[in-house]
């Protein structure tokens, strides 16, 4: 395992770490401890360090498995949660310091720990970041030895360029992946400026970017790859990143005849994500724990060659980028 460092948080996290929205089962299934423990030990064992959860993730079930593994091992875990998603209605004015003080309080309770690693604020709304009081009230929480850094998780390039203005941002959580490919154009470049670490969500775009999908997969009632495509419940772009699943299933397939096939897509776009030196980790879902290995492969693959990435930039130029680019 390659590790990098998380900016100014000093942290050094495993190049590729794990995201626990559909631990314990695929999107939509009921949480099961028992899964959710042997997927983050398998992590563990095969050198991730770097584990990021949120409160809203089953409930609150799923911080309290990553607690339990932090509890359980001996190894230096870096752990990262979430808060804000669970304000009903999640809009910019329910966004106060008492509420989000008592979230960062239930996530310290669930996970039976005595301080966080890195909270980061779960995608709010974009007024949330002209509010300097939301911001500064992290800087009490860590005065007070609750947690040790902050961190934003965004929809937005703007979002993201906006966020760390605020000095006590440590890292950035954003979607990068080769359906959207924004980001370096100036985010990565300000971020790296700043000192802010990168950690990469949704890498395979929902599981586009496997190259296992067809027109006949059938997603549960429950999966928000069912109900969510045109932004029903949340953003938009955190389902498929944003793409129409058959233009996806579309530029996938040109896609695959970039690569050889000795080694799933899956593995080349995450390895195409880790060719951006100013990511820090990206984090692949797992519903099992033979998705972790996986995973890995990523990091044992050669450098993509120059010819490799001009070929994506020219998949997306063509097929993505006239309808997501600006967007997000």
């Amino acid at each position: 395992m390659k590790y990098r460092k998380l900016g100014k948080t000093g942290y050094s996290v495993s190049e590729i770490s794990l995201g626990t929205w559909q631990v314990g089962g695929q999107w939509g299934a009921p949480f099961s401890h028992d899964n959710a423990d042997r997927i983050l030990n398998a992590a563990v064992d095969a050198g991730i360090n770097f584990i990021d959860t949120a409160d809203v993730y089953g409930d609150g079930e799923s911080e309290k498995a990553v607690g339990r593994l932090v509890r359980s091992r001996s190894e230096r875990l870096v752990v990262a949660t979430k808060c804000g998603r669970r304000l009903q209605p999640h809009t910019a004015d329910a966004y106060q310091p008492a509420a989000l003080r008592q979230f960062v309080e239930d996530s310290l309770r669930n996970m039976q720990l005595e301080t966080l690693d890195l909270v980061q604020l779960h995608c709010p709304p974009t007024d949330v970041y002209y509010r300097p009081e939301i911001f500064e009230l992290f800087d009490r929480l860590r005065e007070e030895g609750k947690i040790q850094h902050l961190g934003v998780s965004v929809e937005k390039v703007e979002e993201g360029l906006k966020a760390i203005e605020f000095p006590n941002v440590t890292a950035l959580q954003l979607i990068f992946n080769m359906f959207r490919q924004r980001p370096p154009e100036l985010l990565f470049k300000e971020a790296a400026r700043r000192d802010v670490g990168l950690i990469v969500r949704v890498p395979l775009a929902s599981g586009l970017l496997t190259g296992k999908l067809s027109p006949q997969t059938h997603f549960l009632p429950d999966d928000h790859r069912t109900f969510n495509r045109h932004g029903e419940a949340f953003d938009r772009g955190e389902t498929f990143s944003g793409v129409d699943y058959e233009t996806g299933l579309a530029a996938v397939e040109a896609l695959k005849a970039v690569f050889p096939d000795n080694q799933p897509l899956a593995a080349y776009a995450l390895r195409w994500i880790l060719m951006f030196d100013e990511v820090s980790c990206v984090i692949p879902g797992a519903s099992r724990p033979e998705q972790i290995l996986s995973n890995l492969q990523a990091a044992e693959l050669p450098a993509l060659s120059v010819e490799q990435m001009q070929a994506v930039r020219e998949i997306y130029g063509r097929r993505i980028r006239p309808l997501v680019h600006y967007s997000w």
